[in-house]
């Protein structure tokens, strides 16, 4: 079969992954699901994956198929798998759990002790077929087209995990800034819009992302580029600040942001990265200002996921692409060309 595999650490994302045939996976366990991949969702993880940037975090044996948002077809299970069945179609949680460890049990998906990682650790979807587990497929509704829905994997459940964080700390009338209205943060925002009544503000120095923006349920839009940010959210708020802080961007200029908009007791949750923090303690002192990190989802939350977009109340803006156009997508998505989220389409 085909699959676009990393041989090598590269910024040279013309060039970043191979089309090479390799053999299909098989059934080794009596829990193991394989799947045909309708659609694999491109991340920016997956650039930051070919430059090498997790590397010194996680074990990462070369030469290795990427892609990590997959949803697809059931072509094979394990003797024990009673979850799904061949031809159903599915949608994958892009990490495989052991469901033994003290994480597991308390249901923290992405705290396990003994997970593997599509496209990350162990062989993902951009490839015809792809090796998972039945701990890690969720079933889709009827009418719901696995290549529409694959980029909620990851792209889905890390802005819903970060949203839903979010909710929790919003009231009516509050307000919650969205930085970077991309694949993540289109998402994010309808996940706002669909499960709070707080107003959103949507930051984006691309004017199509903050159409986009509009369109998601944002009721305010800025381009950071042409205001001060800081001013326009003190005269939105009264003064007051935003209490929750969404960075689907998480670069230095944007984590910079959150003490200065930020209410008392606000949050600001970093979901993208590639930047850093620079802030003095006081900052922090000062306003009891929090910094949060998102790390994916919980498979729960995804389920969750997966019934707000059966319901309509999230949709993804998604564009498509042949398998042997993968090194293109990743140029693009370098360059800040794509909106919304690529689709890989083996």
């Amino acid at each position: 079969m085909r699959a676009a595999r990393l041989h090598e650490y590269t910024h040279d994302m013309s060039n970043g992954l191979a089309i090479d045939e390799i053999d299909r996976p098989t059934v080794e366990n009596s829990s193991d699901v394989v799947v045909e991949i309708d659609g694999a969702g491109w991340c920016q993880t997956d650039n930051h994956i070919i430059e090498g940037q997790w590397a010194d975090y996680v074990p990462q044996p070369l030469p290795m198929t990427l892609g990590h948002e997959n949803a697809g077809t059931v072509v094979e299970v394990g003797e024990e798998v009673n979850l799904v069945s061949e031809g159903d179609q599915v949608i994958c949680h892009p990490v495989q759990t052991c469901g033994i460890c003290r994480a597991c049990r308390q249901g923290e998906t992405m705290y396990c002790e003994n997970d593997s990682f599509n496209g990350l650790t162990t062989d993902g979807g951009f490839a015809d077929e792809m090796l998972t587990s039945e701990r890690s497929v969720i079933p889709l509704p009827e009418g719901v087209d696995p290549a529409d829905i694959a980029p909620h994997a990851d792209a889905g459940i890390t802005a819903y995990h970060a949203a839903k964080k979010a909710v929790d700390e919003l009231n009516p009338g509050d307000t919650a800034v969205v930085i970077g209205v991309g694949g993540l943060g289109h998402i994010g925002l309808q996940c706002l819009d669909a499960m709070c009544a707080a107003d959103i503000v949507a930051l984006d120095i691309k004017e199509s992302a903050r159409e986009l923006a509009t369109e998601c349920g944002a009721d305010v839009t800025l381009d950071p580029s042409s205001v001060d940010v800081a001013e326009e959210i003190d005269a939105l708020t009264d003064g007051h600040g935003a209490e929750q802080v969404l960075d689907f961007v998480g670069a230095d200029e944007t984590t910079a942001l959150g003490p200065d908009i930020a209410a008392q007791g606000g949050e600001h949750h970093v979901i993208g990265y590639g930047g850093h923090v620079h802030e003095p303690s006081q900052a922090f002192v000062a306003g009891e200002f929090t910094f949060r990190g998102t790390l994916v989802g919980q498979y729960s939350e995804l389920q969750e996921l997966v019934a707000l977009v059966d319901r309509g109340e999230v949709e993804l803006h998604t564009s498509r692409y042949d398998l042997t156009e993968i090194n293109t997508v990743a140029e693009r998505l370098e360059n800040r060309e794509i909106d919304g989220r690529a689709v890989i389409t083996p």
